[in-house]
């Protein structure tokens, strides 16, 4: 099983030079992709452009969009972005869509949250057209750059539940999920209900399958730490709901850590995404350590 790990860009802390020494640091260790997430009214760095910074500072791994939030972009801009990270990574990246769950992103874009369901499925048809070259209206140019991968990225769907991973089985190349506390059970039915989506769509090949949690190792009181990131993180909810998930998780340490990877590898995930709580080195160091004794 290989493991990426997602920049810290939902955690407080984030400065250009702290980026690119996760990046030096991510490139040169055991990890199979660097990855960052989607949010807009967050303290957070934008999306795009941090994956292209971060195609220019690696060379090694792929460069993970997890998960592009379809319903808040425009397609032809969107393939443009992705093309031109697809070229500055000469050909590592890889796309996740997925709808998102926060009202307030969309509204900050004037977005219409109820048919965001549909509007993953239509972008992910209309960003293979634009990547293979299909101009955006009768009479114009293509989009681009022209993708190194042919074709464009792999595209994988964020979809958890039944209905959104019977569609995405109609489209992606695999699923990108994500489980909050890493319960080896929580991961293991994700994947059964991924693979039973594809069968029954019947597709030939089984869906490439991806998973995350949220962890922190190395720093000072780094329990707390993962508590305190992830109760920020998830205050869309509310502060009770928030407050409760976040008491629930547990990976702060290396035994934790290795306990949620043996199951996830057990169930046959293709790669487990680390989503630290803290853009301390030191967490990216005790995590590299774990990870690095297991390969």
């Amino acid at each position: 099983m290989d493991i990426g790990i997602a920049l810290p860009t939902m955690a407080s802390g984030f400065t250009g030079q702290g980026l690119r020494d996760w990046c030096r640091l991510v490139d040169e260790g055991p990890y199979s992709s660097i990855s960052t997430g989607e949010r807009i009214t967050f303290f957070n760095p934008e999306m795009i452009t941090t994956l292209s910074a971060c195609a220019a500072l690696t060379s090694r791994v792929d460069v993970l969009a997890n998960i592009v939030v379809a319903g808040l972009h425009r397609p032809a801009m969107l393939a443009k972005q992705l093309a031109t990270i697809d070229v500055l990574s000469e050909g590592r990246l890889v796309v996740g869509l997925g709808v998102g769950g926060r009202p307030h992103d969309y509204a900050s874009v004037d977005a219409p949250f109820r048919s965001r369901h549909d509007t993953v499925d239509a972008l992910a048809a209309r960003l293979r057209e634009l990547w293979a070259g299909v101009p955006p209206f009768d009479g114009a140019d293509p989009v681009g750059p022209t993708c190194v991968q042919a074709g464009g990225p792999r595209l994988l769907s964020g979809a958890m539940g039944p209905k959104g991973l019977a569609r995405a089985a109609r489209w992606a190349d695999g699923i990108t999920g994500f489980s909050v506390s890493g319960d080896p059970k929580e991961v293991s039915l994700a994947a059964l209900g991924a693979r039973q989506a594809w069968e029954a769509a019947g597709r030939e090949e089984e869906p490439w399958l991806g998973t995350g949690t949220f962890c922190t190792l190395g720093v000072d009181d780094s329990l707390g730490t993962l508590r305190r990131f992830a109760a920020t993180y998830l205050g869309f909810l509310g502060a009770e709901m928030a407050e409760a998930v976040a008491a629930s998780l547990t990976v702060a340490d290396a035994a934790e850590l290795n306990r949620v990877l043996d199951g996830a590898e057990a169930v046959g995930i293709d790669e487990f995404t680390l989503v630290p709580g803290t853009w301390d080195l030191a967490c990216l160091e005790a995590l590299t350590d774990v990870v690095a004794a297991r390969t």
